[in-house]
């Protein structure tokens, strides 16, 4: 059985989109971008990159005086193409920790309740404290689910609280992993 050639997306191909379409699309898509990024699977990641590439090219040869490529501001010099080259070079790290993403072991050994896991993680971060988007990698890491990690802030009494962006280990969250 041969792979299917299609990418992921199933939507209209770039090409049969109305200009209206294509733009509306491609802001979308880069509106999207972040969430995507910070919150969505690999798959899902993978499968955005590619719909965003394929609308951006669409876009670029469509309109190429309304873009630095076509405008001028292509690189035309060593200095230019270095600082596209470079680019490329951060695209294809980014591109390759989703096929090698870091290993749990990494942070440590996960065994046993990912409750557990992710409090003694947090604990053991500067002043008891992390990022909220990496309280919830870390608990991605370990397998513990969103609901799993909404009753840590709502058990009484509650084992992680919210500070801004950051979760603080409480002191019955430090007891708990005692």
């Amino acid at each position: 059985m041969t792979p299917d050639p299609r990418p992921a997306y199933q939507g209209r191909p770039a090409r049969e989109l109305t200009d209206e379409e294509l733009e509306q699309q491609g802001k979308n898509a880069h509106d999207t971008r972040n969430w995507v990024f910070l919150h969505g699977t690999a798959d899902q990641f993978a499968t955005h990159t590619a719909r965003m590439l394929e609308l951006e090219q669409e876009y670029l040869r469509r309109h190429p005086k309304r873009t630095w490529q076509g405008s001028g501001g292509a690189a035309t010099d060593e200095a230019q193409a270095a600082v596209l080259r470079k680019a490329l070079r951060g695209i294809l790290v980014q591109l390759e920790a989703l096929v090698d993403p870091p290993s749990v072991a990494a942070g440590g050994v996960v065994t046993g309740d990912p409750a557990l896991a992710l409090l003694r993680r947090v604990a053991a971060a500067p002043g008891g404290r992390l990022n909220k988007l990496e309280v919830h990698q870390v608990a991605r890491e370990v397998g513990l689910d969103r609901t799993a990690l909404a009753r840590l802030y709502s058990s009484d009494p509650p084992l992680l609280t919210t500070d801004k962006q950051d979760r603080v280990i409480t002191d019955a969250g430090r007891a708990r992993i005692e």
